[in-house]
């Protein structure tokens, strides 16, 4: 770093934890790092300090210049907590005789012919939910006032939890009951460490199993996302603080939605991080993948541990309808699909003697059996077999692979199977891609999209590796491979603005006013989303609104998303006919939702357009460094590349498999490359 530099430097660093790795990218000035390190499960914070300091040694020796420090971080603390069922103990308190509605949930059922189907446990065991004498109307009158003496007998007789939630009837109307008794909760627990998660703070919209559900999700993780959150806030303040910095850290926490926020709103309301690390890679992909041209695109998040996939038509899709575990969170979500089938997915020999790959994982530890290890046959271990990843290039060479175990356990799983070796690999590198093959259609086939209208956007560890077979299968015409692949999650994080979702139940019918009425209620709703941007430190110029309603024909029990415009109601017919194949124009149309998302524009970061990212390499080859054979259903000579060798707009030839330090991709010899001018890897079929 030389004097000349500015002393108020700015250095942002997206942070993604993921099960097997720790993927980290900083950018400085025009600069860009990226840094990829295993997973500490036991302590996701360890990888992530760990990580922090090499990167920043990577990037620079800063010697006395103190510099502003930015970070964004994905976590799956609450993805994981809700995944091992290993949260807080909790208590209840609900509507009198409702202590059972989180239990009975909804009707439907996931195998409709099973009578012996094991449903999730609750969150909140029977002992421990208790029933308020209360009673609130749909008008938001009370029918039944709260009773303080049954109130305050029932608080000072709860069994020691860490966390309550509070849900009663229709609190998203008149949250006056579920006020009171936060208050007096309060009042008795103030001085301890027990967290309240009120439904009407939470999720103020109606149905009240998914309100319930979502509220007591929110307090079953939130006692050790807060410890978590404060632990890493705390040790980057000591081991990144002042003097370094100007000033202290500062901690963004990425969300499911596709936004970041401050520690201190996470703490509260920690349900919204849960996915976070998925989203990350979303937000990357669409902005990357729109600054090359693509706006109809698959996303298609390979790692380790799992595959997430998600359909961008022009812009990123969100759901209100996602499950975590079995438990149902309808806090606005990026529209993720996400399957069991990644890098160490374990493949096995099922009770009828057929071959399975996941969901279970080797995760980082053991890991794949490669990793020397592992004693389990993973995705990674059959690719390594097959030849298509090499022991000297992963992760530049920074992590030994050992070849030979991957060869021992595949021999073991083929004489289970009776097949032979490279069959058995190629088998269970096939049925990984059928599953992850399904999960692409659940987006898209399922939704009324055809696969062939869209780019598969390809990312992950793992993502390069696959994402041709896939798009073979699937009918898709183009793959893109962006450059730090295998890094895209932590670029998204490094991309995110500032988000806040805001609703409300209006359950309005359509009439003359009806447009005056909603713009009416939007206001409102922007003066709250102005005083929590402003507590994000977001100022108002940079504030931009998007406004939407969940309508739905009058009788039916789902809603669609519309943007808030003047024709919404056309909007609404339209995107009806095409997800379920039939409008009714004729029909009556009920608001359900409104809902309003405050973007805090980040201007910090624009590391799409890097011009680091799209320099040639001056060493750049256009050659391959070496030629190999490598198993395509029968041997053949495959062309090695290293990724920073390749030149723009010049056809890659195949068979050919390209190297980078974040991710490996293989062109099969039914498909053509080149680089285009932003350094994607753009793959079509011959």
């Amino acid at each position: 770093m030389t004097a000349t530099q500015p002393k108020n430097l700015v250095i942002s660093i997206g942070v993604d934890t993921g099960g097997t790795f720790t993927d980290l990218v900083l950018q400085m000035d025009n600069q860009i790092y990226t840094h990829k390190l295993l997973s500490t499960p036991d302590n996701p914070a360890q990888a992530v300090l760990q990580g922090i300091k090499e990167i920043i040694s990577q990037a620079s020796d800063l010697g006395h210049i103190q510099y502003q420090l930015n970070i964004t971080h994905g976590s799956t603390v609450a993805t994981n907590i809700l995944l091992e069922r290993n949260g807080a103990e909790m208590a209840l308190l609900t509507t009198q005789n409702f202590e059972d509605l989180i239990e009975i949930g909804r009707q439907n059922r996931a195998e409709l012919y099973n009578f012996d189907v094991d449903q999730p446990e609750p969150l909140v065991p029977s002992p421990r939910r208790y029933g308020v004498v209360e009673r609130m109307l749909h008008t938001g009158q009370p029918q039944t006032e709260i009773d303080y003496d049954q109130l305050g007998q029932l608080i000072n007789q709860l069994p020691e939890v860490e966390a309550i939630a509070v849900c009663f009837l229709f609190s998203y109307v008149n949250p006056a009951h579920e006020q009171i008794t936060v208050d007096m909760l309060q009042q008795k627990f103030g001085q301890t460490s027990i967290s309240i998660s009120a439904s009407h703070q939470i999720l103020p919209e109606y149905r009240e199993f998914e309100r319930f559900s979502t509220t007591i999700a929110n307090a079953y993780v939130q006692p050790k996302m807060q410890k978590y959150l404060h632990f890493l806030d705390a040790k980057l303040t000591e081991q990144f603080g002042p003097p370094r910095t100007i000033g202290q850290p500062k901690l963004q926490i990425m969300q499911s939605n596709g936004g970041s926020i401050l520690v201190k709103t996470a703490s509260q309301i920690p349900i919204r991080t849960a996915l976070s690390g998925p989203a990350g890679g979303v937000i990357g992909a669409s902005a990357f993948s729109q600054i090359a041209g693509y706006d109809r695109v698959i996303t298609f998040d390979m790692g380790g541990t799992s595959t997430d996939v998600s359909l961008c038509d022009q812009k990123i899709s969100l759901t209100t309808e996602s499950k975590i575990s079995g438990v149902p969170i309808q806090i606005p979500m990026i529209d993720i699909h996400t399957v069991g089938a990644g890098g160490g997915s374990i493949a096995q020999v099922d009770v009828g003697g057929a071959l399975k790959v996941g969901p279970e994982s080797a995760g980082a530890d053991p890991g794949p059996a490669c990793y020397g290890r592992g004693n389990f046959p993973t995705v990674t271990d059959a690719n390594m077999f097959l030849r298509r990843i090499e022991p000297n290039h992963f992760l530049g060479g920074k992590m030994e692979l050992y070849s030979a175990h991957s060869t021992r356990v595949i021999n073991t799983l083929a004489q289970q199977i009776g097949q032979p070796q490279t069959d058995t690999a190629e088998g269970i590198l096939q049925i990984a891609n059928a599953t992850m093959s399904r999960a692409i259609r659940r987006v898209s086939v399922e939704r009324g999209y055809d696969p062939n209208d869209f780019a598969l956007f390809s990312y992950g560890g793992a993502g390069g590796l696959h994402a041709c077979f896939l798009a073979e299968s699937l009918s898709i015409p183009t793959v893109i491979v962006p450059p730090h692949g295998g890094l895209m999650s932590a670029m998204g994080m490094l991309l995110a603005d500032t988000v806040k979702d805001y609703s409300q139940t209006v359950l309005w019918s359509m009439d003359q006013d009806i447009f005056q009425r909603l713009s009416n209620r939007f206001s409102q709703l922007k003066l709250q989303a102005d005083q929590d941007m402003q507590l994000e430190g977001i100022s108002s110029d940079l504030i931009q609104y998007q406004l939407s309603l969940d309508l739905r024909y009058v009788g039916q029990s789902y809603e669609l998303n519309v943007p808030f415009e003047t024709e919404f109601d056309t909007l609404f017919h339209q995107l009806h006919k095409q997800r379920f194949g039939h409008s009714r124009p004729d029909f009556q149309i009920e608001i359900v939702h409104l809902r309003l998302r405050a973007v805090g524009l980040n201007e910090q970061t624009d590391v799409g357009k890097n011009p680091k990212l799209l320099e040639q390499d001056s060493q750049a080859t256009g050659q391959p460094f070496t030629q190999k054979t490598v198993a395509f259903g029968q041997p053949l000579i495959t062309n090695f590349y290293y990724r920073r060798d390749l030149l723009k707009n010049e056809i890659i030839l195949s068979p050919a498999i390209v190297f980078e330090l974040s991710t490996t991709t293989v062109i099969p010899p039914n498909f053509t490359g080149y680089v285009d001018s932003w350094k994607n890897l753009i793959l079509s079929p011959v």
